[in-house]
């Protein structure tokens, strides 16, 4: 019992910091770009296969659902807080560090991304690798964080605990 406590304490600072550091630095370089690089807007090379552009993504990954219509980014926004929500009482159940800043990661970036959506109606990517002129669609930061939150979800959401440590389901 005495053990539980601090392992939720822990989580929750795991998971805090994550989406706070994950937000943080997506609405950082998002407001670089805008305030900054992309005024006006232009393709700016990198690399031989790195741009910096502006882009605008009304739907959610790769431009999927995308649509014109006012109330999309209030639809967008409010399925991402209700997986954000989701993923908060998922990090009181599941108290690995591991696991919470996973967690901390994807909530970050939605938070990051609905914060365009309600801002701007869209969210803003400026992130745009190619290879032989066929171009991956520009992302940010944000999409960056939810992409790592899920590799690390993954990876370690397929490992056990070591044995004699409390489950994930111990409750205080």
């Amino acid at each position: 019992m005495t053990e539980v406590l601090p392992r939720a304490r822990l989580a929750w600072t795991w998971s805090a910091a994550t989406a706070a550091l994950a937000f943080a630095l997506d609405q950082a370089t998002k407001w670089w770009v805008l305030a900054h690089l992309m005024d006006p807007p232009r393709v700016i090379p990198i690399t031989p296969f790195f741009n910096l552009v502006l882009g605008w993504n009304r739907g959610v990954s790769f431009g999927l659902l995308s649509a014109d219509h006012p109330a999309t980014p209030w639809l967008l926004s409010s399925l991402a807080l209700a997986v954000v929500v989701g993923l908060v009482v998922w990090t009181t159940r599941d108290r690995r560090p591991g696991m919470a800043a996973s967690v901390g990661f994807i909530a970050g970036g939605a938070l990051g991304n609905v914060v365009d959506r309600l801002r701007h109606g869209a969210v803003t990517d400026f992130l745009d690798f190619h290879v032989a002129g066929y171009h991956w669609p520009a992302f940010n930061l944000a999409d960056t964080a939810i992409f790592v939150g899920v590799a690390l979800l993954l990876l370690v959401g397929g490992r056990r605990e070591p044995a004699g440590a409390p489950t994930s389901a111990a409750r205080p």
